[in-house]
């Protein structure tokens, strides 16, 4: 749990860093991968991890504006991934301003339970990983090369002289 708005900020910053090289890995094209025939697209996948972080965070009680057309899936890899850069670096900042450390403490109703606003900010934290993960599926079954999150995809171990990759 996060003690301080420093602790939640190193947290945030370094897996939106890693939500952004796997953003930085998407196509145009492979926006258009489906989970399965009537399911979510990749593209829709990624603009909603990235279109909910001002809103869950207003949900909360920050004061921070949503992103316009937000229903509206870009087609653009490029304008979903620019887009989360500055959406997740203009949260931090949002975070830092309008909450202190005692602010963490307090409790909320999130999602029909009692929340400390700790645990809040950890669930936008692994609301992003849920995702990123999907993302990650997703960019493969649309054949593309993954980003390794907390390990290397299959084709980076051979660099590492592994010359059976787990599977």
């Amino acid at each position: 749990m996060y003690v301080t708005i420093s602790d939640f900020n190193k947290e945030w910053n370094k897996e939106a860093m890693l939500t952004q090289n796997v953003l930085n890995g998407l196509t145009d094209e492979s926006l258009k991968q489906q989970v399965y025939p009537e399911g979510r697209t990749l593209g829709r996948i990624a603009w909603h991890l990235t279109t909910n972080i001002p809103d869950y965070l207003s949900h909360f009680g920050f004061k921070i504006d949503g992103i316009e057309n937000a229903e509206s899936v870009p087609t653009s890899a490029k304008e979903i991934t620019e887009t989360f850069k500055v959406v997740s670096s203009h949260s931090a900042q949002i975070i830092e301003q309008q909450w202190t450390d005692k602010s963490l403490e307090q409790i909320q109703e999130a999602f029909g339970r009692q929340e400390s606003n700790s645990q809040i900010l950890m669930g936008l934290i692994k609301h992003i990983v849920h995702h990123r993960g999907q993302i990650t599926v997703l960019i493969r079954q649309a054949g593309l090369k993954p980003f390794g999150v907390y390990g290397p995809p299959k084709e980076d171990w051979i660099h590492l002289g592994v010359e059976n990759p787990p599977q």
